[in-house]
């Protein structure tokens, strides 16, 4: 029973097995038409030499006629011992063929005619009777026998010219045939070996865009099964590193983060600790009315502290991601509060975001990515400048909005990257610094993992690819325009939630 092959060794070293044996059966086939060819061309030069003696006989025939010398007819006799060898040492080999009995009927011609002229030169030397009738019986034999080898010279040139011709159908069939085969195996090896190889090598190509998605190939063949594991336990390694990185990349945010909670707390410690002096030298006196409105400042600071401690500690905290419905706006603020500490005094973060727009996220993860961005635009401004945050609703009432898509946005023809919501209502948010804007031949890296352009030790390179990650996740794309010496402006759309 044929046992299909397992591997892709198996798989070539069977391949080659075939071509061996066609190879060998085209050797032997080739072979054996030679053989045969060889064949017909020896029996073609026998009866061509049969052809030149007969007709060398004839011609000293002729001479004996005209001249009567002995010298020519010693040469007749000569050629028809000739002829008489070449049948009698050749003839017995081609009893097989249809000429077969026409060559002895001319063996038994020479015979006769070798009579005939021996008794012709005996009678002749006589010179006591007519020899005419002699001589025309010995025309007519002689013509015989030439006659008889022209028709066999001509019978096997035909049969010549016709092997030949078969020969060369047969090749032509044989090389189409083969060349048939040669394609369907081409397109079994291709479906079998080279197939799962093409697909293992797009899916690197996705991987090296860093989409580290589980490989899945349809293949039964050892080796692209073990391939396939030791890439998905790569990719798993990866993505656990990945995690590694992206948790140290927000960990390193936490000193932006700490300096901007730094100064969001100092303003109200400061109001709770002027309201409690009030009331400890007010102690026992004074307005009742008055403490108690300090004691609602006190309060509503120390409300003011927690919240701002909690958005730092729910940054901080690693959860499981998780959507919920957010206000936009709420989640931007929120933000911008941990930006403030390091935060140039000149430069002004403008918010437009109106308060009724909902997208659903996770918290954690949205704040992260705002963090990125507006961190990047504030530190694009250097000394003095402005960050503007824009969101408004894109909503789908017709065809050519359902077809469009970020990369086809009027505004933003730079850098896309992620599947755009199409035929959703979607938000756009756009965060806008009036900085450096980014160079041509940098802006299509800038969302390359470990990528910078910032000093040695200023920057992973992780930021703005956390950001598209981020977006993807949430099901949504991001587009970048920029001018040089005017600034940068990123859009990002996600779907949107009423």
């Amino acid at each position: 029973m044929f046992k299909y092959p397992s591997s892709i060794r198996q798989k070539i070293i069977l391949s080659y097995y075939i071509a061996i044996v066609v190879i060998i059966g085209l050797s032997v086939f080739a072979f054996f038409t030679l053989r045969f060819m060889e064949k017909k061309i020896i029996f073609w030069e026998v009866i061509s030499e049969l052809s030149n003696t007969t007709l060398e006989m004839r011609r000293f025939e002729k001479n004996f006629f005209l001249y009567g010398q002995d010298s020519d007819f010693n040469e007749n006799i000569i050629y028809v011992k000739r002829s008489q060898d070449i049948l009698d040492s050749n003839v017995e080999k081609y009893k097989i063929l249809e000429v077969y009995q026409q060559l002895n009927t001319m063996k038994s011609d020479l015979r006769r005619y070798r009579e005939l002229m021996e008794k012709f030169s005996a009678l002749r030397k006589q010179n006591t009777i007519n020899v005419q009738p002699l001589e025309e019986m010995i025309r007519e034999k002689g013509k015989d026998i030439v006659t008889i080898t022209e028709n066999v010279s001509k019978i096997e040139w035909k049969k010549l010219q016709l092997f030949l011709n078969e020969t060369m159908r047969d090749l032509v069939i044989t090389i189409a045939f083969l060349s048939f085969v040669g394609i369907v195996i081409g397109q079994i090896l291709s479906k079998m070996v080279v197939k799962p190889l093409k697909s293992l090598e797009d899916r690197m190509k996705l991987i090296a865009e860093g989409k580290l998605e589980k490989i899945t190939i349809d293949s039964k063949d050892r080796e692209i099964v073990s391939l396939t594991n030791a890439f998905n336990k790569m990719l798993k390694e990866l993505e656990m590193r990945q995690k590694r990185l992206i948790q140290r990349e927000k960990l390193a945010s936490l000193g932006t983060l700490l300096s901007g909670v730094a100064h969001e707390l100092n303003n109200p410690l400061s109001n709770i600790s002027s309201s409690c002096q009030i009331l400890i030298e007010e102690f026992g006196e004074g307005d009742m009315v008055h403490k108690k409105e300090l004691l609602s400042q006190i309060d509503e600071q120390t409300n003011r502290a927690r919240n701002i401690v909690r958005s730092l500690l729910e940054f901080s905290r690693e959860e499981i991601f998780k959507k919920e419905l957010f206000p936009l706006k709420k989640l931007i603020e929120e933000t911008i509060l941990f930006v403030k500490g390091g935060k140039p005094a000149e430069v002004e973060i403008i918010l437009d975001v109106p308060a009724d727009i909902f997208i659903l996220a996770g918290k954690q993860r949205v704040q992260q990515m705002f963090l990125n961005l507006i961190k990047n635009a504030v530190e694009s401004n250097a000394d003095e400048g402005k960050v503007f945050i824009r969101a408004k609703k894109h909503l789908v009432t017709g065809k050519m909005e359902e077809e469009e898509g970020i990369c086809d946005y009027s505004k933003y023809r730079g850098k896309c990257t992620g599947e755009c919501p199409v035929g959703k209502n979607t938000v756009d948010i756009e965060i806008e610094d009036t900085g450096t804007g980014v160079p041509p031949d940098v802006l299509s890296k800038i969302f390359d993992p470990f990528f910078t352009t910032k000093d040695m030790g200023r920057g992973s390179g992780l930021g703005l690819y956390i950001v598209q990650e981020i977006v993807e996740e949430h099901g949504g794309c991001i587009g970048v325009k920029t001018e040089v010496g005017k600034g940068t402006c990123f859009l990002i759309r996600l779907p949107l939630e009423e």
